[in-house]
């Protein structure tokens, strides 16, 4: 269904183009947390911590209903920017996923900016990545059964790590699926994508607010030309997992997303990339029945099972 004009009118209205992040991010994350208080579990889930260098990095891991399948496990890294969002914001969205994948869910919750400006966030999602990867006793799960997710900033992180793994040599994922994610550096006037010049205001998700979220996270601005920060960046784009890249149609982040697809793809990566029609930004999030959410679900387990 197209987005018509009344919807367009009270999308602008949600949009808060003129709102500085930058001084209320602290009110966001509050706001954030009092629509996903932390209420009695429906579903099977455990929070743990893992090890980092100096610190420990909680993870929330979900269960899905008991199979007779081999342990399968999905590692996912929540949006927000890298600014707000948490375990237990998407604490939803990782039930809904194990359930209709039949995976387990580890959610990260990986330090915030900017209290922890970059690279903390794709170290800590590296540190669990890794320990995940390495110790096969911990899930029971073998290598080639893990899969990196993200949504948004998430997304981002999913495809930092990989490139991470692959430069480090410890582990190397098989899968990844990114949804919606950012992978560039420049989302002002001055562009490169049309995406943000087209959606950039009006629906939900604005190009200021995104150049707000980045100049939260970056720690300098050499930063803006790191590929572990701007992924479509990176001159050496081979070795990288086979992935699922889900866009949105009118979301600021759609074209950089599928151009990086397009550049695994000439680094000599298998990739699949498809646009949501009629989608916006976040769409992930929504109740389970949304027809965004069930067609993407579709497209990411005929992914995981290997489907053509």
């Amino acid at each position: 269904m197209a987005i018509n004009k009344a919807m367009r009118l009270a999308l602008k209205a949600l949009s808060y183009p003129d709102l500085d992040l930058k001084k209320t991010y602290k009110l966001q994350r509050q706001m954030t947390k009092a629509i996903h208080p932390s209420l009695k579990p429906l579903y099977e889930m455990w929070d743990h911590k893992i090890a980092g260098t100096d610190h420990e990095i909680p993870v929330r891991i979900f269960f899905p209903p008991e199979t007779e399948e081999e342990n399968k496990i999905l590692i996912f890294f929540h949006g927000g920017g890298w600014v707000i969002g948490n375990i237990d914001s998407y604490s939803t969205v990782c039930s809904n996923m194990a359930k209709i994948t039949g995976h387990i869910v580890v959610s990260v919750d990986y330090r915030l900016a900017p209290e922890n400006r970059f690279p903390a966030a794709p170290e800590d999602c590296y540190t669990v990545a890794r320990e995940i990867f390495l110790d096969s006793e911990l899930f029971d799960v073998k290598k080639e059964n893990i899969t990196l997710i993200g949504d948004s900033a998430g997304g981002n992180l999913a495809a930092v790590v990989s490139m991470m793994a692959r430069d480090r040599g410890e582990f190397l994922p098989s899968k990844q699926i990114l949804i919606y994610p950012s992978t560039y550096n420049d989302h002002s006037s001055s562009s490169p994508f049309a995406s943000v010049h087209e959606n950039g205001t009006g629906y939900l998700l604005t190009s200021k607010r995104i150049c707000d979220f980045i100049e939260l996270y970056i720690s300098c601005e050499e930063d803006l030309n790191n590929p572990y920060l701007a992924p479509l960046l990176a001159k050496d784009l081979s070795g990288q997992p086979k992935t699922l890249i889900i866009t949105a149609e009118y979301d600021p982040l759609r074209d950089e997303g599928e151009a990086f697809g397009r550049k695994l793809h000439e680094h000599g990566n298998q990739v699949e990339v498809y646009r949501m029609k009629d989608a916006l930004h976040g769409f992930i999030s929504l109740p389970k029945h949304f027809v965004h959410v069930k067609r993407s679900y579709e497209l990411i387990n005929r992914f995981l099972r290997n489907e053509d």
